[in-house]
């Protein structure tokens, strides 16, 4: 089962909605090419017919995540503790176990793709959002990662 937060679960429902509204369009795009002739030459037509299986896959899979995915109750989780949802300030800590960087990360269900610069995303199931999954503010969390452990304190939750 997968948790994301009541603000991932709007926008999965804002862009099944679009999705779904974009059904009538790509339906009329297919009939416009198939009245122009010969299916086997038409590139519109093909095209058109990629875009409705990639939109349908889209929907499918929306669908499915919100059908198996359940909403956290943030009110619910103590105020010290990591969770889906939470912004967290981190302090990387090297191996003579001096402070080195502070950075700020969102764990998150599923990524926005948003590169802000102010907040780093993690998803829960990655290597750092299991280790954040539930620590505590003051912890010293260990990651690891492709390159290597690295080891984070946590600061605060923002």
């Amino acid at each position: 089962m997968e948790f994301i937060t009541p603000e991932e679960k709007s926008q999965l429902e804002a862009k099944l909605e679009e999705l779904v509204a974009k059904r009538p369009v790509i339906t009329n795009r297919i009939a416009e090419a198939r009245a122009l002739g010969d299916l086997k030459e038409n590139a519109e037509y093909h095209a058109a017919r990629e875009d409705q299986g990639l939109n349908e896959a889209e929907i499918r899979r929306i669908e499915e995540r919100l059908a198996s995915a359940k909403t956290v109750d943030e009110d619910a989780i103590p105020d010290d503790m990591v969770f889906l949802g939470a912004t967290v300030k981190l302090i990387e800590i090297d191996d003579d176990g001096d402070e080195v960087d502070e950075d700020l990360y969102k764990l998150v269900g599923e990524s926005t793709g948003s590169f802000d610069l102010d907040v780093i995303e993690v998803t829960a199931s990655s290597p750092m959002g299991e280790s954040l999954m539930k620590a505590r503010v003051g912890e010293v969390v260990r990651v690891d990662l492709p390159r290597g452990t690295k080891r984070f304190k946590i600061a605060e939750i923002v």
